[in-house]
């Protein structure tokens, strides 16, 4: 157990609100704290040109290609890794973790219109729990729209994003998206404050009251200028409270009150056995993941005559398998999985499994 978790601070706003802003100068302050930036989209961080070191493409750095180059990683000249996440976030997650000795803090920047919440309860998933804690969820509002009450400060581009989005649930309406983006975090960031007058502040203050427990403190900032210490070392541990926050959309999956635990429980176990069939094992595994509610399964397996082991992983609905390393001298030669989902059994699990043994293993 590791006792200094990672903090990792979570950015969230919509579109226009700001936080792409607030990142770069994060990037540029960080004198001497080595940063890692999750972003969706790498090309809106706004980095500096001297602090880009080395790109992955065409790179004879061999550090700095982080062994990822197609992964999106960027090592950036201050110590910072930039990185991009498409869909999953885990793998990305699992990258950094590896790397944690390089690594002083997280910062991930949401898509504009994400739910912090099931992001923050990511962080209670075994291999990222161990490693991480989530120092602060940061939800940044664009002061001007929400003192006009408008909720951001180009609402039809930011519906046009999220009716473009399939795999957003299109219930609850922007309103009710900010209030759900507002009552998960832990300190809020009211951007564009040279554009407010007292009385506008007063009333972006109410209406930021309204949603955020009274310890939510509010700050407002000017051409996404904030200070490190502001927005870092907070110390909020959200991952541990996070099933508690209440979001207008979890009423449309669900009735009743007291599903809060079972909700979020993950099962996960290990699965170990001797050598298989690497070409049964996979079929087998590729029938598990689409058949059961499993979001990751990873490990490695002995195959029979063969000096290296081979790793599969799932991610998504896709498996990639590799070897990556010879078997030591003194090393066991087994197969051994990870299983971590929803609603799954061990034992239905081992038992599909087991059809892969190879054939002198399952003899024995």
């Amino acid at each position: 157990m590791q006792l200094n978790k990672i903090p990792t601070t979570v950015v969230t706003g919509f579109l226009g609100s700001g936080k792409t802003t607030l990142l770069s100068n994060v990037l540029k302050q960080a004198a001497g704290k080595r940063i890692a930036v999750i972003v969706n989209e790498f090309g809106e961080l706004d980095i500096d040109s001297d602090l880009l070191r080395s790109c992955p493409l065409d790179c004879e750095d061999e550090s700095a290609t982080a062994a990822d180059g197609d992964n999106g990683f960027y090592e950036l000249a201050n110590g910072c890794i930039c990185c991009t996440v498409e869909e999953e976030f885990l793998p990305v997650m699992e990258q950094l973790v590896a790397r944690r000795d390089d690594i002083d803090h997280i910062l991930i920047e949401t898509s504009g219109l994400a739910l912090p919440k099931p992001l923050v309860q990511a962080f209670n998933w075994p291999g990222i729990k161990e490693y991480c804690t989530v120092d602060a969820v940061i939800t940044v509002i664009d002061g001007p729209a929400v003192a006009a009450g408008r909720f951001a400060h180009d609402a039809d581009k930011v519906q046009e994003q999220r009716l473009a989005d399939e795999s957003l649930d299109h219930d609850p309406s922007l309103q009710e998206l900010l209030e759900d983006q507002l009552s998960a975090a832990d300190l809020v960031v009211v951007s564009k404050n040279d554009l407010l007058d007292e009385a506008q502040r007063t009333v972006v203050q109410d209406r930021v009251s309204a949603k955020v427990p009274s310890s939510v403190k509010t700050t407002y900032i000017s051409n996404g200028e904030a200070e490190l210490d502001v927005l870092m070392g907070l110390d909020a541990k959200a991952e541990e409270r996070i099933n508690h926050v209440h979001n207008h959309h979890d009423h449309h999956h669900d009735h009743g009150h007291d599903h809060d635990h079972a909700h979020d429980h993950f099962d996960s176990f290990v699965i170990t056995m001797g050598e298989v069939d690497s070409d049964r094992l996979q079929q087998v595994l590729q029938g598990l993941i689409e058949e059961y509610n499993i979001f990751r399964a990873k490990g490695f397996a002995a195959l029979p005559g063969k000096p290296m082991r081979q790793v599969m992983q799932a991610v998504g609905k896709r498996l990639d398998v590799y070897f990556d390393r010879p078997w030591a001298a003194e090393e066991t030669r087994k197969t051994s999985l990870v299983f971590i989902g929803k609603g799954i059994e061990q034992s239905v699990i081992e038992a599909a499994l087991s059809e892969a043994l190879a054939e002198e293993a399952a003899a024995v």
